[in-house]
């Protein structure tokens, strides 16, 4: 995770910590976070943690739980254990078999950069729907034996 020498903010397995955390190099959540977590580094959250938060840093690494949004300017990896509930929105998503993710995900060199669940260009409301009446967009009555 960090090089040799570098320092690493760690919240333990025996600490619960609500509020708003904001790191520059290097951070681990192994217990509990409630709030927002913003770094310009690395957050993982270990196997056996949970974190109900809006992540927003460089990389993302998931063994535990998250429960809120996830945009990474670079990476996010979810492992065997991760579970997410939430939208990721990221540069690159690597995912293990056996994570889980409930939400939306947007993946590309300019996902990232606007953050998860902003209602961003995932839409598909101008795409056509599949089946039934191709009119049906455009307000036309569909034509008597059109199937």
């Amino acid at each position: 995770m960090a090089e040799a020498g570098e320092q690493i903010t760690i919240i333990a397995g025996d600490t619960e910590i609500k509020g708003e955390m904001r790191f520059e190099k290097s951070a681990r959540i192994v217990g509990k976070f409630e709030g927002t977590i913003s770094g310009k580094g690395e957050l993982h959250v270990a196997d056996g943690s949970l974190c109900k938060a809006d992540i927003d840093a460089a990389t993302v690494t998931v063994d535990g739980v998250v429960e809120g949004n996830i945009s990474a300017s670079s990476k996010v990896q979810l492992n065997a254990k991760a579970k997410v509930k939430g939208d990721i929105a990221a540069a690159k998503l690597v995912t293990a078999e056996g994570a889980s993710i409930a939400g939306h995900i947007s993946v590309g060199p300019d996902a990232g950069k606007g953050g998860a669940g902003g209602g961003g260009s995932s839409s598909n409301q101008n795409q056509p729907q599949r089946g039934g009446n191709p009119n049906a967009q455009s307000g036309k009555p569909e034509p008597v034996g059109a199937k």
